[in-house]
């Protein structure tokens, strides 16, 4: 379902844009979304501690559902923005407690291949995203790539309910809700500053920014007093946790220029059509999928500091692809730099993921699971809001008469009513401008090629670090 939402909106949204008009909210969409999504993620992955992973699991699908029923009943770019923000605070249970039900059940041997499938399938879901995404706009409405995720959801919740069994042990639980509401006030502030800092004025922005910070230096000192702290600081002093935290932040930002603005330099510097777009994006998830399964191998075989460097090599060799990216290259030349980098964030992210779930035990590991992928998505907030101010400023730069045309560049149906002169300096802008969107891309890979140095050698899900939840496992057998 998260697969399924993630590449079916940014296939469409070029086409949503069209319609709705306010292509200068364009990054809001993806950034509402992640915003809510980040700063409930951590307060799933520690309720789903306290109270178990199905019933905090099955309250935020229902939250995510509702969100996607109304999604599609949107008239114009704002209700959808509130709307893509209730799908955002739903989804921040999905993932994390996906992934954690993965830790719980599998050895750190086994979770290492298992992440792998479950990567999978969601890669699964990914081809098939853009796919549908493309036929849905060009054949139906624009509202089904929201709808679509109805069935899929429900029977995700019946699955689990029917098939996943777990046992809570009794014990004294208290929800740290001041710790839950000074986290999302704080990061809510500091995100919403960066996202419109080219539309707000500077106090605006200072004074966003400064609370965000006032919120979550005043979030650090309660953690510290609280028994059972919404986000539990404590765990970020194992070095592998907080390299890979800091390493899926990096991903995270990555992401969202391959997933997020490559479908629109397709179809608006191209001229290809929105199924054309599905068809570069599903080329990245194909890949993404092997980049798991080849890292879950390795790591085992090797260590996570082998595996990490390998997939940070290829994100380096993805960006130079597509920093020779030019519009007459046509859209197989974009699926192979995607692909590219798919393979390279899908093997650092399982690299990232595997390490941190082996370094804590049950009681903890909803929160680190939920904590890492948190950094992820905060990652993409910021990268929604980076590329988006990139792409935004570049081509009002080159091109300060664009206005509205930029959103009929990106309508195939649409693009006939420019006149040649404009289409052709809009089309320049828009391929220059995602040429310095992706100098960007290769410094955050080599910055990930620094994360996974960084690893102590010779760690690996067989061989974890001393003092280790799985090392303290092994000493008491």
């Amino acid at each position: 379902m998260a697969a399924v939402e993630s590449t079916i909106v940014a296939t469409a949204m070029p086409t949503i844009v069209g319609d709705l008009g306010g292509f200068r909210l364009f990054s809001w969409v993806f950034a509402a979304y992640l915003l809510a999504q980040a700063a409930s993620t951590p307060v799933y992955g520690r309720l789903a501690d306290l109270y178990g992973r199905k019933r905090v699991f099955f309250a935020g699908a229902s939250l995510f559902l509702a969100g996607s029923a109304a999604c599609g009943l949107a008239w114009g770019m704002v209700p959808l923005i509130v709307f893509r923000a209730i799908q955002g605070l739903g989804a921040g249970a999905i993932q994390p407690i996906a992934w954690t039900i993965v830790g719980d059940i599998y050895s750190p041997a086994d979770r290492a291949r298992m992440q792998g499938w479950l990567s999978g399938v969601f890669g699964v879901s990914a081809i098939a995203g853009p796919a549908l995404g493309g036929f849905i706009v060009e054949h139906m409405h624009w509202s089904l790539v929201f709808w679509i995720n109805l069935p899929v959801g429900v029977a995700a919740v019946a699955m689990l309910c029917l098939l996943l069994e777990e046992r809570i042990e009794p014990a004294r639980r208290r929800v740290d809700a001041v710790g839950a509401v000074l986290l999302m006030v704080g990061v809510g502030a500091l995100l919403s500053a960066l996202v419109q800092a080219t539309q707000l004025a500077a106090a605006t922005i200072a004074a966003l920014a400064s609370g965000g910070a006032f919120m979550l230096g005043l979030l650090a000192l309660h953690e510290a007093r609280v028994e059972q702290p919404i986000l539990p600081f404590k765990i970020w002093r194992d070095p592998v946790i907080a390299i890979g935290n800091l390493g899926s932040l990096t991903i995270g930002v990555m992401m969202m220029c391959n997933s997020g603005y490559l479908p629109a330099y397709v179809q608006g510097a191209m001229g290809e059509s929105p199924a054309v777009a599905g068809f570069v994006l599903g080329s990245s998830s194909v890949v993404w999928t092997i980049g798991t399964i080849w890292a879950g191998r390795m790591m085992i075989r090797s260590s996570y500091r082998s595996a990490g460097i390998a997939g940070s090599l290829v994100l380096l060799v993805g960006t130079a692809v597509l920093l020779t990216l030019e519009p007459q290259r046509g859209p197989l030349w974009a699926a192979a730099g995607a692909a590219t980098l798919g393979l390279g964030m899908g093997s650092c992210n399982t690299t990232f993921i595997v390490a941190v779930q082996t370094g804590v035990a049950w009681g903890e590991r909803g929160a680190a699971t939920a904590a890492n992928l948190f950094m992820r998505t905060i990652g993409q907030a910021l990268g929604a809001a980076l590329f988006g101010a990139v792409l935004t400023s570049g081509i009002a730069r080159r091109v300060p008469e664009a206005g509205d045309a930029v959103n009929q560049l990106l309508q195939p149906a649409a693009r006939a009513s420019l006149g040649p002169a404009l289409m052709d300096r809009l089309i320049d802008a828009f391929a220059t401008t995602m040429h310095d969107a992706y100098f960007l891309v290769g410094a955050l890979a080599l910055l990930a090629l620094v994360f996974t140095w960084c690893i102590p050698a010779r760690l690996s899900p067989t061989r974890p670090a001393p003092g280790s939840a799985i090392a303290r496992g092994a000493a008491d057998d």
